[in-house]
């Protein structure tokens, strides 16, 4: 049920804003994946007043999802009810300081990791290897190649459910392995980040070396969406696909990678629904091979448009997996 019958006049109440308004708009061409459904209300905020003026106003009952390069995200097929924000151009903006950068929640994180080394800095060159968005990242304390955002992040700015702008230090977050404690229904909107001024050739050199490594270990130039499960503590999550068996498998239009089984690719015909159940069935069969459930990475978030029965479990998780606002 979509939120326009769960609160008719919903639409027609909401303020006039500077930033854009499209209703039933699809959103498979901004996922890496390239499949899903629509939203019911896409919203693109000039900037954080613009976002803050619609949240204020936004009638409570309405849901509200926010999405950002989409590279570790699954819509399903049948699209996202309410509001759907996603933070574009008036998030994007870089600006290096003496003491790191700053950069709004929809720069991208190979944007921040070049121009920070374009400016002679250090400290978060593990930026370039990490596909999505600052905002994203923040979200879900994105790391890789020995470095995380808990590492480096002084404060992160937020615009809560209710249109307040705040500005939180990272002590406030309790950062955690992919996970950070923002307030329920909070945006990120911008942060500033720690980075030290380093020799430029051993800059580029790390960057290389990282590009490198993630060109020779992932399916970097497919339809994926970035590494699907979290590793339980002390192994991991393509290990233990590839000892069940898993390397390979197909549904429907989507593949379990043979580069790297820790990524699902869409060949071209896979729907939500093809991706969501592949991943539900890696899982079942690691658990049985293993013993170890793997959690979901990748966010998930939507409404089922076909075959349900192969999302039925993952809807049943889906309420813990849709608290990071960030924009994946």
């Amino acid at each position: 049920m979509m939120a326009a019958e769960r609160l008719p006049g919903w639409l027609e109440s909401l303020p006039k804003l500077r930033g854009r308004m499209q209703s039933n708009a699809q959103l498979a061409p901004f996922t890496w994946f390239r499949a899903g459904g629509a939203a019911e209300l896409l919203v693109r905020p000039a900037d954080a007043d613009d976002l803050a003026t619609l949240l204020r106003e936004l009638p409570h009952p309405v849901p509200v999802q926010v999405i950002g390069a989409c590279s570790n995200l699954i819509v399903r097929d049948g699209g996202l009810s309410g509001v759907t924000i996603r933070l574009a151009r008036g998030f994007s903006t870089i600006a290096i300081e003496a003491n790191g950068i700053t950069a709004g929640a929809a720069a991208l994180d190979v944007t921040v990791a070049e121009h920070a080394a374009a400016a002679g800095l250090t400290g978060v060159e593990f930026l370039s290897g990490i596909p999505g968005s600052i905002g994203g990242a923040v979200a879900m304390n994105a790391g890789a190649y020995g470095g995380d955002l808990a590492s480096v992040l002084d404060w992160a700015e937020i615009v809560t459910r209710t249109g307040e702008q705040r500005r939180l230090p990272a002590q406030q977050l309790a950062f955690a392995y992919r996970h950070a404690a923002l307030p329920a229904g909070a945006v990120v909107t911008r942060v500033h980040l720690r980075a030290i001024p380093g020799a430029a050739a051993l800059i580029a050199t790390r960057m290389a070396e990282i590009k490198s490594t993630r060109e020779a270990s992932q399916p970097v130039r497919a339809r994926t969406g970035g590494s699907t499960f979290r590793n339980p503590d002390g192994m991991k999550a393509w290990e233990l696909i590839d000892a069940a068996g898993c390397r390979g498998l197909t549904r429907g239009g989507a593949t379990v990678s043979e580069k790297h089984c820790n990524f699902l690719i869409n060949t071209a015909t896979a729907t939500a629904a093809d991706i969501e159940g592949l991943g539900e069935e890696v899982r079942r069969r690691v658990l049985a091979a293993t013993g170890v459930t793997l959690e979901w990475e990748i966010r998930r978030i939507g409404i089922p448009g076909g075959r349900p029965e192969m999302v039925r479990q993952a809807v049943a998780e889906a309420a813990p997996d849709a608290a990071p606002e960030g924009g994946s």
